[in-house]
């Protein structure tokens, strides 16, 4: 399968032939945009489990970046896309807030790589979803979610700061359009697929 040649297609005809499957993790902050994502690439309908943000979040959880933001996710959401006509990636979107992280061991558990979902405005947010995979050696991809459509700092910037590897790939894309939100699960597949052989070569 040539990875210059995925596409996609929600109405393109059911797949008679073996069909192979893997799981993504996508990660990030709270409000970093992680259930946009999952929504915008889904080619089902996504399963989301948002809840009304109430008072017990005062204190915890920061709206300043996202002072609209009414609703949180409070276990995970699903999606499921098919890239080429024999590959189908199953999408596991993480609660992003604190008193939510036991569920990330469960929630990674068979995935072949993972997305962190990075907002600039609040780039410390990322440190622990990076932290949490690097420490299970898990293949990861940084996507810098441009909120406004525009990219404020430098990607190089952005490695930096978060000390990211240069064997990491990090890209900028905008989790509402679908062709970017692909393009980033993509970029995941193709990196775990050069994690593993170099496994296997090593």
């Amino acid at each position: 399968m040539g990875f210059g040649e995925f596409d996609s297609d929600a109405n393109a005809p059911q797949v008679t032939g073996p069909t192979s499957s893997a799981k993504i993790v996508v990660a990030g902050g709270f409000g970093s945009g992680k259930t946009t994502l999952v929504g915008a690439i889904s080619e089902i309908d996504p399963l989301t489990t948002e809840a009304m943000m109430t008072e017990a979040s005062v204190g915890h959880d920061d709206t300043s970046a996202t002072p609209n933001k009414t609703t949180t996710t409070v276990a995970m959401d699903f999606g499921r896309i098919s890239l080429d006509s024999d590959l189908v990636l199953y999408v596991f979107g993480t609660p992003g807030q604190h008193r939510f992280w036991f569920m990330w061991d469960d929630l990674a558990v068979g995935a072949i790589g993972a997305v962190v979902l990075v907002d600039t405005r609040r780039l410390a947010d990322a440190f622990p979803s990076i932290d949490f995979f690097e420490n299970r050696k898990l293949p990861y991809v940084v996507a810098i979610n441009c909120f406004d459509r525009l990219l404020h700092h430098q990607i190089e910037d952005v490695r930096h700061a978060l000390t990211i590897a240069p064997s990491v790939p990090i890209m900028a894309c905008d989790a509402r359009e679908r062709e970017s939100a692909k393009q980033v699960l993509i970029s995941v597949v193709q990196h775990a697929i050069a994690h593993d052989t170099a496994l296997r070569a090593g």
